[in-house]
Order: C-alpha cells, then structure tokens, then sequence
C-alpha cells in the first residue's frame, strides 16, 4: 500500500491537471463558437460556387479547359489538413490514416514510383509526413496563425498553378468535416480536376446567358471558387478541431475527477490502516506494561 505522502502528492498532481483541462476546455468552447459561426456562414456560398464550376464543367465551354481536364493519373498530389497543437482526440491522426490508406490503396503504384507528394496545412501534418519520409512541398504550416482567406488563397493558387503546368495530373484533400462538437466528418475531396455534376442527381439548369463573355466570367469564376473550397476546407477542419479539443478536455476532466474519487479513497484506507496500526501499537504497549 503506498504511503500518505504518496497519495496526498499524486492527489495534488491530478487536481492540478483537472484544473487544466476546465480551462482548455472553456478556450476551446471559446474558439468553436467563432469558428463554427464562420464555417456555417462560408458553407452555402461554397457549396452554391463549387455546383456552379461542375455545372459549367459538364455542360461544356468555349473558354479555358485546363481546370476540368483528365490525364492520365501519374503524379499525385494530397493536401492533408490538420492542427497546429495535439490534445484534440484522434482529430489528426484520423486525418493521417486516411491519408496513408488513400496512398496505399488507391495510389500504391504512384507511391512505389516516388510519384505520390503530400502538401501539408497544419504544424502536426508537417510533423507527421517528413518524420516518415513522404516527398512534401510547400510548407503551408502557419497558415492557422492568423487565419485568413488571403492566406489560403496562397496555398490554392500554389495548387492551381502547379496542376496547371502539369506538375501533378490529380489533387486531392483529406480533412476533418464539422458537424456538431461531438462529431467530425472525415472527408476525401477532389480538388483538381474538378469533377462535373453527378449523372442523375438533380441540378439546376445548366443552360447559361454570359455577360460580358463566356471566357472572362469562367477565368474570373475558376480561381475564386477554388480559393473557396480550399478555405472552406481548411475552416471546417479548424471548427472540427477546437470541437475535437472540447470533448476530448470534457473526457479528460471527468476522467481526473474519477480518478480523484479512487485516490482519496485510496488515502482515508492508507490513513485508517496507519491510525489502526498506531492504536494496536499503544494497546500492545500498554498490555506489555501490565504484565511486567
């Protein structure tokens, strides 16, 4: 049995972090409630935009091409979105997994002719692909510091650029969708080429009036709504994750709390079995000086 000192000591330690975890948990409750204001804001304009570009997509243009154009899959790029700090849960190491299944599964040949590349966003996604050894380019990692809409323009454009001198023939996204602060979606997009309109799901009509021309509004249209998908991405991973880190600081308290519940039982037994012993002492003396 441990001794008082002991337990009295590991008591103190869980209380202290008990204390932490409440006040991670009441930051992260802080930061969800802006994020999720902005994803649940940004969602239907993306939505709207993205249905608009594989509209476009599937009923075919005079202008540029480029965005919606299948090669032959021999590069592959995979933006992997993740957090900036732990202590969230299996937020990024599901994001990981998935990654990693993606490469193995569906791009193992790629992955075995060196021709498979990850673009991280997010400390721990940086952390986690160069410490095994996955080609990574573009380090995107402070783009939460921050967070803006300019900034991840520049992560987009890097992508758009790039597909479009042919450096990567598919670009994929994996990250955490938010849906309430329990639950994260994981989800696997593609990026680029965008995809048209599913057959047989319904659409609105595809049947456009340009003006002033066709050319300009797609060149125009193209860009921004990459820009947003990317963003709307990166918000919904940045909501997920402060959701994430909210349940996981709720557990972790109730946990300390369990775990206090046993070590001050654990302490009155210790103390009772010393206060008993001490008694059997004095009983056991005092016995001894009677028979003397």
């Amino acid at each position: 049995m441990p001794s008082l000192k002991e337990v009295k000591s590991r008591i103190a330690s869980v209380v202290s972090t008990q204390q932490i975890t409440k006040a991670m948990k009441m930051v992260a409750a802080a930061k969800l409630r802006k994020s999720q204001e902005r994803i649940m804001q940004m969602r239907p304009f993306a939505q709207k935009l993205n249905g608009l570009l594989q509209n476009l997509s599937s009923a075919g243009t005079d202008g540029p091409t480029w965005y919606n154009s299948a090669r032959e899959e021999k590069k592959i790029l995979i933006v992997a979105i993740s957090s900036d700090r732990g202590l969230c849960g299996g937020f990024n190491s599901s994001v990981f997994k998935t990654a990693v299944r993606l490469i193995e599964e569906k791009y193992s040949a790629q992955h075995r002719q060196k021709n498979v590349t990850i673009l991280p966003i997010g400390k721990k996604a940086m952390e986690y692909f160069t410490k095994r050894n996955f080609p990574t380019v573009a380090d995107f990692s402070l783009i939460y510091q921050d967070l803006s809409f300019d900034k991840v323009a520049e992560a987009a454009q890097y992508l758009m650029d790039s597909f479009r001198k042919g450096n990567y023939d598919k670009i994929e996204i994996v990250y955490n969708e938010f849906k309430n602060v329990a639950t994260q979606i994981l989800r696997t997009e593609q990026f680029l080429p965008v995809l048209p309109a599913a057959k047989g799901k319904k659409t609105e009509e595809v049947d456009y009036i340009y003006q002033p021309d066709q050319e300009e509004i797609i060149t125009g249209l193209i860009p921004k709504s990459l820009n947003v998908q990317l963003f709307k991405a990166v918000l919904d991973s940045n909501a997920a994750e402060n959701g994430a880190r909210m349940t996981a600081m709720d557990k972790a308290t109730e946990n300390a709390g369990e775990l206090l519940k046993d070590l001050r039982l654990t302490y009155n037994r210790t103390r009772q079995a010393a206060i008993t012993k001490e008694i059997l002492e004095i009983v056991a003396g005092a016995e001894a000086l009677k028979s003397a």
